[in-house]
């Protein structure tokens, strides 16, 4: 599964909306989701309506959509993006962490209707948006 056509086939950083390196998307079996510090906190799911992928936190809460590269919350504001998705100048990336162990997954949450993309970035930065997931 190919998460965006920019994507490497292996990790896929997530940009904060100031371009600060913050998580990123390892392309295996569930599509987990990592802090920088290495702490698994969510995964993308295939989700009904045309390209957008659900962002699942562990603890089974949906927490948004990843959709053409930009991260969404609830309400359609971005909260990151991958590099070239946006006009954002993205920082150095410097090395991760290791890897932790990855939670058992709770049941997931059923998913909102999905809202009308909105071009501003949310007040909610990418790390407090993903941890909430933990």
């Amino acid at each position: 599964m190919t998460v965006h056509a920019t994507v490497s086939s292996k990790e896929t950083t997530l940009f904060d909306k100031d371009g600060d390196p913050v998580a990123y998307i390892v392309d295996d079996s569930d599509m987990t989701i990592y802090m920088w510090d290495g702490t698994p906190v969510a995964y993308l799911a295939t989700g009904r309506i045309g390209s957008a992928f659900n962002i699942y936190g562990f603890n089974g809460k949906h927490l948004g959509w990843f959709e053409d590269g930009i991260v969404r919350d609830s309400q359609g504001y971005a909260v990151g993006f991958v590099k070239g998705a946006t006009n954002v100048y993205t920082k150095f990336e410097p090395i991760k962490s290791i890897k932790k162990i990855k939670p058992l997954k709770s049941i997931k949450q059923i998913p909102p209707i999905k809202p009308i993309n909105r071009s501003q970035f949310s007040n909610t930065g990418l790390s407090l948006f993903l941890r909430g997931g933990i």
